[in-house]
């Protein structure tokens, strides 16, 4: 007999989880964009960064030694230290590594381009993971994927192409600003990023019995290293001179508590919630993200634009309900050690997570939820 939903105040917790999802993916790139525009003094986007690790790192231990002390009666830092620090830990300093450049690509990107456009562009993660997952795990995606993957991509070409191109003879790069294709750039790489982090990831975690909180303390705490590493390098003369915190307002404590959380609430949504409620709040967080972009930035929605959008909320709901309608299938099998790879297991897509010999879903708190969500955030 099936276990009934947890409740929070009557409502079943996959809806809470959900809402809040949802709330934060719009949260995270109108906060982000908003604490980079309105400040005459910016600050220093490796220490953002850096402080949202820490963040992160602080909430899994506590998580975990709360866990620990409950299955050992007593709590023990040796127990704690050999979870997190134990076993093959090493093996997440790569996906560790690149999730943190790709953070700070985040602020680079929403730095110099709308929160709109980042918002839909940034859902190119779902392509660059999809075609990571099939190079270096083999995975085998449905015809309707790879379809929602091509509207995907033709959705962000769409949103890129000027209002006005009267002057450009239909040139989209020549009417596009220096600033604006570098923050192109820095979508797309952080996109890449995030596939190729997610996928490694992914491999990672196969076979692992590590909790889902012992998983995540191990990223943010092998996270804080190349953050670091980035503050001192990046901005370590700038930061020496004016201080750590400079340019910080509530708006840049606010970009990094949405960024922490994002993990987390993601964490919850994957164990409580399928993929097509998961696409679901993507598809409204761009809609939110778009329609907050007009009224608080004065952002211009242009007809290719709204179609473009529309196209990357469609491909975005048919990709996660492809993969829900497959993982479906793929549970009905026995799977067995042998051949569970010939059965589709793991797979890595959009809203899927891989899971531990226990059932116990392994997700990383580093994107945005987005992160691609093997994490995908």
């Amino acid at each position: 007999m099936l276990a009934a939903d947890p409740l929070v105040l009557g409502v079943p917790l996959k809806y809470v989880s959900l809402l809040v999802l949802t709330v934060q993916n719009s949260m995270l790139v109108l906060v982000m964009r908003y604490s980079r525009v309105t400040s005459d003094t910016p600050f220093y986007a490796s220490t953002a960064v850096l402080m949202s690790e820490l963040t992160k790192f602080t909430i899994c231990f506590f998580i975990t030694a709360k866990t620990s002390a409950a299955e050992h009666k007593r709590l023990s830092v040796r127990h704690i230290c050999n979870d997190i620090l134990g076993g093959d830990s090493w093996k997440i300093l790569i996906p560790a590594g690149l999730y943190t450049i790709q953070n700070n690509l985040q602020y680079t990107a929403v730095t110099l381009l709308d929160a709109a456009t980042f918002q839909v562009t940034y859902q190119l993660k779902i392509l660059t993971t999809a075609l990571c997952a099939v190079m270096m795990l083999g995975t085998r995606l449905s015809t309707q994927q790879w379809l929602s993957l091509v509207a995907l991509t033709l959705g962000v070409i769409l949103v890129q192409i000027p209002a006005d191109r009267s002057n450009t003879a239909g040139s989209m790069l020549s009417a596009t600003d220096p600033s604006q294709l570098l923050g192109l750039m820095s979508v797309f790489v952080a996109c890449v990023l995030s596939g190729l982090a997610g996928v490694y990831f992914e491999k990672v975690l196969k076979g692992s019995r590590k909790s889902i909180w012992v998983r995540n303390a191990q990223l943010a705490l092998f996270s804080i290293m190349p953050a670091l590493f980035g503050v001192l390098i990046v901005d370590g003369p700038d930061i020496r001179q004016n201080g750590f915190f400079y340019g910080y307002t509530a708006w840049t404590w606010g970009a990094i508590a949405c960024q922490a959380m994002g993990g987390l609430i993601v964490s919850v949504v994957v164990k409580y919630a399928d993929n097509i409620l998961k696409g679901f709040a993507t598809s409204i967080s761009i809609i939110v993200s778009c329609v907050a972009s007009v009224w608080i930035f004065g952002f211009h929605i242009s007809p290719l634009f709204l179609a473009g959008a529309a196209l990357v909320i469609y491909a975005t709901y048919i990709y996660g309900r492809s993969e829900h309608r497959r993982k479906s299938a793929a549970e009905v099998l026995p799977v067995t050690a042998d051949d569970s790879e010939q059965h589709g297991q793991p797979v890595v897509a959009i809203g899927r997570q891989s899971q531990d010999d226990e059932g116990i879903p392994m997700v990383s708190i580093h994107g945005d939820a987005k992160d691609t969500e093997l994490k995908l955030q």
